[in-house]
């Protein structure tokens, strides 16, 4: 069974309670551009859940992408199960996160960052985070 047809009918991963197709879905499958920062975050979050390392990639800022590595994202996402997103603040280009996973080891796990964003050229990208 296809990747999309698997996401349809479902609620989306980022935690807005909307359906994966009308949320991060658009910008996943339908390449439509994140209108905000949160919205990116969200996306990105529910690229993690769905192993889209390609996305991640191509919404990191150019300044930065020489850090990270296709592989190693998708390493990271495919080793943990992705449970939640607690949005704990945001502004026009910061959001303050919690994302809940399970490691490898069936281990709970929260991941929290501040991140950077950065509107450039029509499109927003993640520019780096500050982490606990």
């Amino acid at each position: 069974m296809e990747k999309k047809q698997l996401m349809e009918n479902k609620k989306c991963f980022c935690d807005t309670g909307l359906w994966f197709d009308d949320c991060c879905g658009l910008y996943l499958q339908k390449n439509q551009k994140a209108s905000t920062a949160l919205a990116l975050m969200r996306s990105r979050y529910s690229a993690y859940a769905t192993h889209n390392a390609d996305y991640l990639m191509q919404t990191t800022h150019i300044s930065e992408r020489a850090y990270y590595s296709k592989a190693e994202i998708l390493k990271w996402a495919t080793s943990n199960k992705w449970q939640k997103l607690e949005i704990l603040s945001s502004s026009d280009e910061t959001v303050e996160f919690k994302a809940y996973f399970m490691d490898l080891n069936s281990k709970p796990q929260i991941h929290y960052e501040f991140s950077t964003f950065k509107f450039e050229k029509g499109s927003w990208y993640y520019v780096d985070g500050k982490f606990e």
